[in-house]
């Protein structure tokens, strides 16, 4: 009851402004059967058979269009336009996701139900009882019917279908919210209704640019669409309809009538490229999800990796520390069986061995890095005591919020200072080391650029100890080179650069923050 009452009302104020070439209550009927369930259709034709009949018996008592058009006039246009709508419904689906229209299918059932009503509205003229002197010029009239329900579909129908998305699942108190939020909804509050408004005055104020003013209506649906795809399109639609009657100096003007086939046509080639526009759009969209879920698998990866070097380290720790107990164990056998023994070759072999597991285990993840983070890796680790212990001077800049970036980040740092290194060490001209890093956060992003300069100067760089440096360098890279170097920078949507300068090169590095993975 409720669903036919508030249609049949609908339904009341809707045909109080219909005229025949701008035929809105033909865009009311197409929206409810698309909108509504099926179940519903039964309440839908109830409640305009209702809101009918006073019309039919008005119109029968004051113009006397007999009682064949009466009985046809009480069968509602939703009932010719039901079998269509169910078929499109069915197998040509408008409402493809919440976002995106199939428009050409949307666009394909107004024009069929254009002439469905078309021929509903000749075969009621046929049946009437005209007034005596009256003759039809019914190829006239066709012109008007399809073109008036083709445009009231156009202005009603996709912002009606646009509304229905925005607001669709939403609370009463999150229209007001979703209304602002929505960019669409604002450029055409703020800057497409005032340029109509002026259009319209500009076409009140003087007769002959009106037409000019109907025609230039078309300019911001073009806008829109371009702008916003064809929910741009639906809206600039709608206002542009109305802009262009509010400038109809009388009913049946041809100058408005033309003005109408031009935004009909706008209309229409408007929502087709918009709704191109949207589905480029998503795709475009869909793409970049592709690529950020495709980096953050491999920043996932990474991390992966580093906790099994970190494992594998602690491993080797574990073994150094049992391979001392047991020399120490097997050494104090020893002693007892053969006192006289001399064992100072046995301990510096033993201290060796496990002077080589310390450095394996630290060139896998550092031990400094374990105890005191990136700095003091930086600073103290394993590549800064091999620079220095064979004669390269190195000197390590730290500054900015580096605790604020994760530890993800923080390796990444730390591995693309070491294979960065170990890239210019294996051309043995370098004789300085100077690595800078700068941190930050702009756009909610936040960032690392690491700076890294290698000085050659040949009074130095010839006592540079190359035999003893290569092998403890080349340990803890991976040896793929500056190949290697820019993939890692790019897995965290940085990049790798490299420049000459005097007496040596430089080599940049910019690193952002993964923000899918958290700093564990």
């Amino acid at each position: 009851m409720g669903i036919a009452v508030s249609y049949g009302l609908l339904i009341y104020l809707v045909r109080q402004v219909s005229i025949t070439h701008f035929l809105l209550l033909t865009g009311v009927h197409l929206t409810v059967l698309l909108l509504t369930r099926y179940r519903d259709w039964p309440a839908l034709v109830i409640g305009e058979v209702a809101a009918l009949i006073p019309i039919t018996i008005e119109c029968l008592d004051q113009w006397g269009y007999g009682v064949p058009w009466g009985l046809f006039n009480i069968v509602p246009g939703i009932v010719v336009m039901a079998p269509v709508v169910w078929l499109v419904r069915e197998r040509w689906p408008i409402m493809t996701s919440r976002h995106t229209l199939n428009m050409g299918s949307l666009l394909g059932c107004a024009l069929v139900l254009s002439f469905v009503m078309t021929g509903y509205n000749i075969a009621s003229m046929t049946v009437m009882n005209l007034p005596a002197g009256y003759v039809a010029h019914y190829d006239k009239l066709c012109v008007e019917w399809v073109l008036g329900n083709y445009l009231g579909i156009l202005a009603v129908t996709p912002v009606a279908l646009f509304a229905h998305q925005l607001f669709n699942g939403a609370r009463l108190r999150e229209v007001g919210v979703r209304l602002l939020d929505n960019r669409t909804v604002l450029d055409s509050i703020f800057l497409v209704i005032p340029t109509l408004l002026l259009l319209v005055w500009i076409g009140l104020e003087s007769a002959r640019v009106r037409q000019i003013a109907q025609v230039a209506m078309f300019l911001p649906i073009v806008w829109l669409a371009m702008r916003h795809g064809w929910q741009g399109a639906a809206i600039g639609g709608t206002a542009s309809s109305l802009a262009v009657v509010a400038l109809m100096p009388a009913t049946y003007d041809q100058q408005t009538m033309q003005a109408e086939a031009i935004v009909a046509f706008a209309i229409s080639s408007m929502l087709l490229l918009g709704a191109r526009i949207g589905a480029l759009h998503q795709h475009a969209e869909q793409e970049r999800m592709d690529v950020r879920m495709a980096l953050a698998l491999a920043q996932r990866n990474v991390h992966i990796g580093e906790m099994q070097l970190r494992t594998t380290s602690l491993a080797l720790e574990q073994i150094r520390e049992t391979v001392q107990a047991s020399f120490s164990m097997m050494m104090s056998r020893l002693r007892h069986l053969q006192p006289t023994i001399e064992d100072r070759s046995y301990h510096r072999q033993a201290l060796v061995a496990q002077d080589q597991l310390f450095r394996l285990a630290d060139s896998l993840y550092p031990v400094s890095w374990r105890e005191r983070g990136l700095p003091a890796a930086l600073r103290e680790g394993a590549i800064p005591r091999a620079l220095d212990e064979t004669g390269v001077g190195y000197w390590c800049d730290l500054r900015g919020p580096l605790s604020r970036l994760s530890q993800t980040l923080h390796l990444a740092i730390y591995r693309l200072v070491v294979e960065v290194v170990a890239d210019a060490c294996a051309k043995r001209n370098i004789s300085e080391v100077i690595v800078r890093v700068r941190c930050g956060e702009k756009g909610g992003r936040r960032w690392a650029l690491v700076s890294m300069i290698f000085r050659d100067t040949a009074s130095t760089s010839g006592n540079v100890r190359w035999d003893e440096l290569l092998p403890r360098v080349m340990r803890s890279t991976s040896g793929m080179g500056w190949a290697g170097i820019r993939d890692r920078a790019m897995t965290f949507e940085g990049d790798a650069r490299e420049h000459l300068i005097a007496n040596g090169r430089r080599v940049s590095l910019l690193l952002l923050d993964p923000i899918t993975i958290s700093g564990v």
